[in-house]
């Protein structure tokens, strides 16, 4: 029996790894697919294999979204193809050096990618859903996210970046039809970790995830209407808490005058006081 479909869904990074098991499971949940990555070799292998298990139509564009050219290419087909209802944001590299030992160029690259193609392909994506009443954008950023401390700054930061525009257009959009979610993986079984440079098997087994219970994990967090799935988090009460903080904080962080415990200001000594003391 066929499965009805659910329009369209574009993900990035779709080559291998995340992209190709949300690709797996999308489709299999009666999404037709286009799939964006450099390997146009890769994509059509996993195309022709997607087609075959699921029936569904699956599309490719082999695109460097650190190229100008390649990006709009994948901005322009989210632009104009209304049938699509489903974006994941999953390209993106990392890194594990520390700050003085990491190449500023690569850096340059991975912020360009994890944050620049991000929010073009979500700014492209996003008029769109609004206007038709639904769409779904699927933000993958890092545990790094708010534990900035574990892996490289930069790859962090950009990962935090991605976790704060994501709860921005929650906040934005959810109103008007268009869910968005954060996912935030630990350490995953990817090939992301050779490419960074620290070897999958350099890490413990017990805090590495497969990509596959991650996804699945990630698409249930998607089915509850969770805004941040964090796959391994055994206890969501520690979010909430750690969100109410955030929000409760949220009231306390803009006054005209500086905090009484800087002494400064309206709360600082008064000038006789200072006279005196000067004295």
């Amino acid at each position: 029996m066929s499965i009805t479909t659910k329009g369209t869904a574009l993900i990035t990074g779709a080559s291998a790894g995340i992209g190709a098991i949300y690709a797996d499971r999308l489709a299999k949940r009666g999404y037709d697919l286009i799939l964006v990555a450099r390997d146009k070799t890769r994509l059509a292998g996993l195309a022709q294999r997607l087609r075959s298990s699921t029936g569904r139509s699956v599309d490719t564009v082999a695109a460097d979204l650190n190229d100008k050219a390649d990006l709009a290419e994948v901005e322009a087909t989210l632009r104009a193809n209304a049938d699509i209802t489903l974006l994941v944001n999953n390209a993106g590299v990392g890194a594990t050096a520390p700050l003085l030992n990491a190449d500023v160029a690569k850096m340059d690259e991975m912020i360009r990618l994890n944050v620049g193609a991000l929010t073009r392909l979500s700014y492209a994506a996003a008029p769109g859903f609004v206007a038709r009443g639904v769409g779904t954008i699927i933000n993958i950023s890092s545990i790094v996210a708010i534990s900035p401390e574990t892996l490289n700054g930069v790859y962090g930061g950009s990962k935090a970046y991605v976790l704060a525009f994501s709860l921005s257009l929650h906040h934005e959009l959810a109103e008007k039809g268009v869910h968005i979610q954060a996912v935030l993986p630990g350490a995953t079984a990817t090939d992301f970790w050779d490419a960074a440079g620290v070897p999958l098997h350099h890490l413990p087994a017990a805090i590495v995830m497969s990509a596959d219970d991650m996804v699945d994990a990630a698409l249930a967090g998607l089915d509850q209407g969770e805004v941040v799935t964090i796959p391994a988090l055994a206890d969501k009460a520690d979010w909430d808490r750690y969100e109410a903080a955030r929000r409760a904080m949220s009231g306390k962080l803009s006054s005209a005058v500086p905090a009484p415990r800087y002494g400064v200001g309206a709360n600082g000594p008064t000038p006789k006081a200072a006279v005196a003391s000067a004295k």
